[in-house]
């Protein structure tokens, strides 16, 4: 029998923390930030369970990115963290598809990310995951396999900052309401994927599957719309 999920309810703000892993910065020959950073991605981007494939954009290079998101449970403003968590009622798998041939170009012209991270269907999520199956958010295995090839196998305990720090650094800059999101950054193994690719992901916390965390969705082409 399958499981019954419990969908997320659709957030104001999706806060995505960038190069929180370290061997992600290196394979993508990035700098190591002092301090947190995030960027923002649309809700429009948000599929949830059983929605529909992930559509790739004509031209697009398309990346796929596994991380651990915080659901938040009310309004949070100004966290510190000793008491962020307090502000968080659950969590979620997500997978930040990213248009990395777009990203790298706005980064070398020091412009916004929003197209390369905001295509429609560029955030599958898994159901809603209770915060007690996930105790410790350090404390956890994010995987992803592509064609039933694992791609990306690692511990939130290799983050450089820890959840907590992430919600006060987010905080810090703006308000977070009920269901918003906040993303934790990816660890290494991030590769590409094309139409027909079958993408598998989810949560173990102590060597056992969160059910609640899976994603299996597929990627196709994208008719229509931009770059068509």
């Amino acid at each position: 029998m399958s499981l019954t999920r419990t969908l997320l309810r659709t957030p104001h703000t999706i806060a995505c923390i960038g190069r929180n892993y370290a061997d992600h910065i290196k394979e993508l020959n990035n700098t190591a930030p002092s301090t947190p950073f995030f960027f923002l991605k649309p809700p429009g981007t948000l599929l949830h369970p059983n929605a529909g494939p992930v559509l790739c954009p004509r031209g697009v290079d398309l990346h796929y990115e596994v991380e651990l998101a915080a659901v938040m449970g009310r309004e949070a403003d100004d966290l510190t963290a000793e008491n962020a968590l307090d502000a968080v009622k659950g969590w979620c798998v997500g997978i930040d598809m990213t248009a990395r041939n777009y990203q790298e170009t706005a980064k070398s012209k020091g412009l916004p990310w929003t197209l390369c991270k905001g295509f429609k269907t560029f955030l599958p999520v898994s159901g809603f995951i209770p915060r007690a199956l996930i105790p410790d958010a350090q404390d956890a295995e994010l995987y992803l396999s592509v064609n039933g090839e694992v791609r990306q196998q690692d511990s939130t305990a290799l983050m450089l900052f820890a959840v907590p720090r992430l919600l006060q650094h987010v905080t810090a800059v703006t308000t977070l309401y009920e269901d918003d999101l906040v993303l934790t950054g990816t660890p290494k193994g991030v590769g590409k994927v094309v139409a027909g690719d079958v993408m598998r992901a989810g949560i173990r916390v102590g060597g056992r599957e969160i059910e609640e965390g899976r994603i299996e969705v597929r990627v196709e082409d994208r008719v229509g719309g931009y770059g068509a």
